[in-house]
């Protein structure tokens, strides 16, 4: 596959290994080692071009997102019932949800991040509460320095991109798949991002878990078909 001639035709034509995977019940499985490569190659590719669009949006545009996912958010969890709710620190123009988490904690529930323990191991998550100490973990993101150890019944997890089957393109680390296929009882996994961030596929392969619900905001939820 030729990235370089990728990057200046969008998304309109299909990347040239389509051929090589077979779609089933849970999306693309991979057929070949080189198709895997191939996956990775162009999921670089459109990370990139992702994240550099992101950071273009005006602060303001990714606020109003923000605001009403939170309202999305609001209007979904069960707050009386006290849900540990899974969320993360904003990073590279992703939507700031800390205002929302504090009102959460307010309304009964309670916030863990996410900590990279290990490359490739799943991920823990720790109780944030507006006045935890923090540390910086990986690629400097803080996480809470202490604290309890939480399993979270709803994980909120930023996309970089996303496609109509729910699955998510991170940044290539794995640590929310790993995360959910170690989970002993999988939470409600829900994908937030701006809709401009939406693909035609991932290109799922085998170890590709897909969220329950996809927010962007306008009232749009994209909900995964069992």
């Amino acid at each position: 596959m030729n990235d370089d001639a990728d990057h200046g035709g969008g998304f309109a034509s299909p990347p040239c290994f389509a051929h090589e995977l077979k779609e089933g019940a849970d999306g693309f499985a991979v057929v070949d080692r080189q198709t895997a490569i191939d996956v990775g190659r162009w999921r670089k590719a459109r990370r990139e071009e992702l994240i550099a669009a992101r950071l273009a949006t005006p602060v303001a545009e990714r606020e109003r997102v923000a605001a009403e996912i939170g309202s999305a958010l609001d209007a979904m969890i069960d707050f009386d019932a006290g849900p540990v709710i899974a969320l993360y620190w904003p990073f590279k123009g992703e939507l700031d949800l800390r205002g929302w988490m504090q009102a959460a904690i307010e309304s009964g529930a309670r916030i863990a991040l996410p900590i990279v323990v290990a490359k490739a191991q799943p991920l823990i998550f720790r109780e944030w509460t507006p006045e935890s100490k923090l540390a910086r973990g990986v690629w400097n993101i803080p996480v809470p320095a202490d604290g309890a150890e939480l399993a979270p019944d709803i994980v909120i997890s930023p996309v970089v991109g996303f496609d109509p089957g729910c699955f998510r393109l991170g940044y290539g680390g794995g640590f929310y798949d790993r995360t959910l296929a170690a989970a002993a009882v999988r939470p409600k996994v829900i994908g937030v991002g701006l809709a401009s961030a939406a693909l035609p596929t991932i290109f799922p392969l085998p170890h590709d878990v897909p969220m329950d619900l996809i927010l962007t905001g306008a009232g749009e939820v994209l909900t995964r078909k069992k």
